[in-house]
């Protein structure tokens, strides 16, 4: 996009500068995903340019292992329930947030965004010794719920984001013409906080998908996710398949951005057409 045409000289050199700091920036941000991608296709065990060959070894050991094809299950697995259980919680916390006479909001947020706050490692550590007492370390159980933790944040953040200057004489409105709260919930809140509640599962399943902290700390054997034998890989021997488990992940990454960002540009196109 060119400057505007009214522009003076100096307001036209920072226009091009501006854009060329911000696409160093995005450049110096991608360039690692960018050099490992190559790589995952390499038919050598170096991390090293230039590439001796090509090769999809390392997929095929990807998806051949059972060490890295269970890890990808659990990681799946875990983070699916760990966004319906994520999302479910939050938007219900966001709900009850978006009103106006809900008491103590301002304390009741803050508490639930304090996770976002405390590092990970505290929590991690805490959720541990909490677990030891309960019994829920080495199990799916613990895990989920962990994660579901660090990634209801999100959620509510999001979707109160969303529900700001929401109509609730929309929902009075139902409900006085008999209309019961699962029929409001689901026609009238629930297409318009749709987009938002999408974007929010988003952000709930990459969190879970990616966490490797918590998990290390209460994680079993039988609960070993993508990211903690990716971690282990290049603490104790450093195999080029974690090259092609990233590259799987950004493809992950990628496909559920896109998704979302088309179910956005849909979303506008019909809000388009009902306004007209």
């Amino acid at each position: 996009m060119a400057a505007p045409a009214n522009a003076s000289p100096g307001e036209r050199a920072w226009y091009y500068l501006h854009r060329l700091i911000c696409g160093m920036v995005l450049l110096f941000l991608i360039a690692p995903i960018v050099a490992i991608i190559p790589l995952s296709f390499s038919s050598g065990r170096l991390f090293s340019y230039p590439i001796p060959g090509l090769s999809l070894r390392w997929y095929e050991e990807f998806l051949l292992t059972d060490l890295w094809r269970d890890a990808l299950y659990n990681s799946v697995f875990i983070a699916v329930l760990v966004t319906l259980l994520s999302t479910a919680l939050g938007t219900l916390a966001s709900l009850g947030l978006s009103r106006s006479n809900f008491p103590l909001r301002g304390i009741v947020m803050s508490i639930l965004t304090l996770p976002l706050i405390v590092p990970i490692v505290i929590k991690a550590t805490g959720v541990y010794f909490f677990y030891a007492n309960i019994g829920l370390l080495n199990t799916y159980t613990g895990l989920i719920l962990a994660h579901a933790i660090l990634a209801s944040p999100f959620v509510v953040i999001t979707v109160t984001a969303t529900l700001t200057g929401f109509d609730h004489s929309l929902t009075r409105a139902a409900a006085g013409l008999g209309a019961p709260p699962i029929t409001v919930f689901f026609k009238i809140i629930l297409p318009l906080i749709l987009p938002g509640l999408i974007s929010s599962a988003l952000f709930a399943f990459f969190i879970s998908f990616n966490e490797v902290v918590v998990a290390l700390f209460i994680a079993g054997p039988q609960q070993r996710t993508l990211p903690m034998v990716m971690f282990s890989g290049i603490r104790e021997q450093i195999s080029p398949t974690i090259t092609a488990a990233s590259t799987i992940m950004v493809l992950i990454a990628i496909a559920l951005l896109t998704t979302v960002e088309l179910r956005r540009r849909h979303s506008e196109r019909l809000r388009g057409i009902r306004s007209t």
